[in-house]
């Protein structure tokens, strides 16, 4: 099997689980399922869970434009 195969794989599901942490509901700000209304800006652990899925997604691309190409 392709390794860069294997590794978009592991990729994937790191991306959705770090997805289904940001979730409205079940996400970090809401742990105990209290639900607020407006704009909130993203702090502490959420920021980092933010731009961690912002940098999985650009590595789960060039990966994928990898996989064409070989």
């Amino acid at each position: 099997m392709n390794i860069l195969l294997i590794i978009q794989i592991i990729i994937s599901l790191i991306l959705v689980t770090l997805v289904m942490l940001q979730s409205k509901d079940s996400g970090l700000s809401n742990p105990f399922g209290a639900t607020q209304s407006g704009y909130q800006t993203k702090t502490g652990p959420e920021k980092m869970i933010y731009l961690f899925t912002i940098f999985t997604v650009i590595i789960f691309i060039a990966i994928s434009i990898l996989n064409i190409r070989s």
